[in-house]
């Protein structure tokens, strides 16, 4: 029987500790994983692993990597046991031929990437593989990067991009557990997801021309490009279906499946 083509899913991560608190977040999460039709292995796409040119995982058994400070024990407890995804990892290195994409084996899954899949496949059963971010690259260029995976929603590979639409930790009010949004914080995630509903990607791409709120709601790129790079796989036929439509003082939920169920 032939199968579908796999959605894409972008999810606004958030707090670390969303991976093991108990909260409507990552509960939606769980609730996605179990909508979705099942992958052969996971390409995760995360705002927390930068480098010069493009790389991917390619460990039969990637570390579980805790790339933060200040948090309780229990989260730097969290192992996520995931096997590594080398046979994907070598397609992705022959899709991005072109951008000289190189094999890691020895990166491990960094917590934008397991601090979803924790929640979502809590057994670690998939395979999973983490494409790297490339530094100094414009959103044009991410975008036509991306389209280069599409092939692999074709191969029942699921595209999980993780990241925020708004991200800014230095303006971010830790006064209260569920802080009110910015103004400027929800009028751009609010505008980021009415061209992500339209299928709107010059917005997407050229979100600097919206100004001020763009500079607040993005004062560095990482934590945005995930997105984009999910709308970048978006096909024609593709619905939209968003869910943890929120924002936290200055960091966006927003979250959207592209091609598939809702959570």
């Amino acid at each position: 029987m032939t199968r579908g083509r796999m959605p894409v899913v972008f999810v606004g991560h958030g707090n670390p500790m969303n991976a093991i608190e108990q909260n409507r977040f990552n509960q939606s999460w769980r609730r996605l994983a179990e909508r979705l039709p099942e992958p052969d292995a996971i390409l995760c796409i995360s705002a927390h692993w930068e480098t010069a040119r493009p790389g991917v995982t390619a460990s039969a058994q990637p570390k579980t990597v805790h790339d933060f400070a200040g948090f309780p024990r229990a989260l730097f407890d969290v192992r996520y046991p995931a096997p590594g995804a080398p046979t994907l990892a070598r397609r992705v290195v022959a899709l991005l031929a072109e951008e000289d994409c190189r094999a890691d084996p020895e990166r491990g899954l960094d917590h934008g990437a397991w601090g979803v899949l924790h929640p979502m496949y809590p057994d670690a059963r998939v395979p999973v593989a983490q494409l790297s971010l490339t530094l100094g690259k414009s959103p044009v260029w991410h975008d036509a990067l991306a389209r280069k995976l599409a092939p692999l929603r074709d191969e029942n590979v699921l595209i999980l991009c993780s990241g925020n639409i708004v991200h800014n930790l230095s303006l971010f009010d830790r006064s209260s557990p569920m802080p009110a949004a910015y103004d400027w914080a929800k009028d751009f995630d609010d505008a980021i997801c009415r061209a992500v509903e339209t299928g709107d990607q010059r917005t997407i791409i050229n979100f600097v021309e919206m100004g001020g709120h763009a500079r607040l709601a993005v004062p560095t790129p990482e934590h945005y490009l995930p997105l984009l790079y999910a709308c970048a796989l978006r096909q024609a036929d593709d619905s939209v279906a968003f869910f943890n439509r929120d924002v936290l003082s200055s960091i966006s939920m927003s979250s959207c499946v592209l091609g598939g169920a809702a959570a």
